[in-house]
């Protein structure tokens, strides 16, 4: 498998170079965010592992760009620890967000893991069959598409997850913890601000109106439910 790191500073690429590399994975290197739109269109990649502080291009502005082109794992790297950074990449897109300096054996538990989880919600080589419906809106659980009459709407795997998710446990009243549990579904240092995130996405794409949801609606003091 193929991943792209975005990363201006030669040690810290290196080292996540030689830990992927060390298992089995192909890596090819991009130092300046100028250039990174190019590379993907001209290549093919499994993953993406990119820095938020980039000559040429930031980070949050090249993980808009990636997302309205390409639905590859996205994970962020950075120093930076404000939880507003944090939200601002997963609003974006991001699917995972690693905090510098990291335990290079973490970093590759985190790839493998987004790796994995994307190969099972895309492998399904046949369209499905059935899909759960909700009013206009159609979500097909295993070919990873949702429609809102004929459109497709666009959905990162991450948020893709989370709405299949509560869409084949409807009318349930889920907390932010046990939806983490159950999407991230790995030990990973996340906050309720990560659900949160996820479902106001979710909401912007699937819901009439986004700021009086009906499709997934908020218990308040509990949580959140899909409503079928």
């Amino acid at each position: 498998m193929r991943i792209l790191i975005v990363e201006d500073d030669p040690d810290i690429a290196r080292l996540e170079q030689d830990y992927l590399e060390m298992n089995d994975y192909e890596i090819d290197i991009c130092y300046d965010g100028s250039l990174v739109m190019g590379t993907l269109a001209g290549n093919h990649y499994d993953l993406i592992l990119l820095d938020v502080m980039l000559p040429g291009k930031d980070g949050f502005q090249l993980c808009r760009e990636i997302r309205e082109v390409f639905e590859t794992p996205l994970l962020m790297v950075t120093a930076r620890t404000e939880s507003v950074d944090k939200i601002r990449g997963l609003g974006l897109g991001a699917d995972d967000y690693i905090v510098k300096p990291f335990d290079p054996a973490e970093l590759v538990a985190r790839v493998k893991a987004h790796l994995k989880r994307y190969a099972r919600l895309t492998g399904e080589g046949k369209p499905d069959k059935e899909s759960i419906d909700i009013g206009d809106l159609r979500i097909f659980p295993k070919s990873w598409k949702v429609y809102r009459g004929d459109k497709e709407i666009k959905l990162p795997n991450r948020e893709f997850e989370l709405l299949r998710y509560l869409a084949q446990n409807p009318n349930i009243v889920f907390t932010k913890a046990q939806l983490f549990e159950a999407v991230w579904g790995y030990d990973y240092l996340g906050d309720d601000a990560t659900v949160t995130v996820h479902i106001n996405r979710i909401r912007e794409k699937i819901e009439q109106d986004s700021k009086n949801p009906k499709v997934i609606e908020t218990i308040w003091g509990a949580g959140y439910r899909l409503n079928l």
